[in-house]
């Protein structure tokens, strides 16, 4: 029971930060340089965590196949292959 109120909580908690965020949007003003660096932050750690991913396992490195795969994958759709393609051939 308590696990379901900690989870209710959290997704509760989870949607109010998001509606913020689209309710507050006109509201606040960014200076120009942190309304440029936000979509490079958020780009940096998707990048962060995609490289982490591919490069470890269980707290160790992963091997060669799982780097290997992310390398072709990130190759295949810089150069814009279809989405399936970038999957198989990851």
């Amino acid at each position: 029971m308590l696990l379901l109120v900690v989870i209710l909580t959290l997704a509760a908690g989870t949607y109010v930060l998001r509606l913020a965020g689209v309710l507050l949007r006109d509201r606040l003003d960014l200076p120009a340089w942190s309304a440029w660096l936000l979509p490079l932050m958020a780009t940096t750690l998707l990048t962060a965590l995609a490289v982490s991913t591919a490069l470890t396992e269980d707290g160790r490195l992963a091997g060669l196949a799982r780097p290997a795969g992310g390398l072709v994958g990130g190759v295949l759709a810089w150069r814009r292959a279809p989405f399936l393609v970038v999957v198989l051939a990851a």
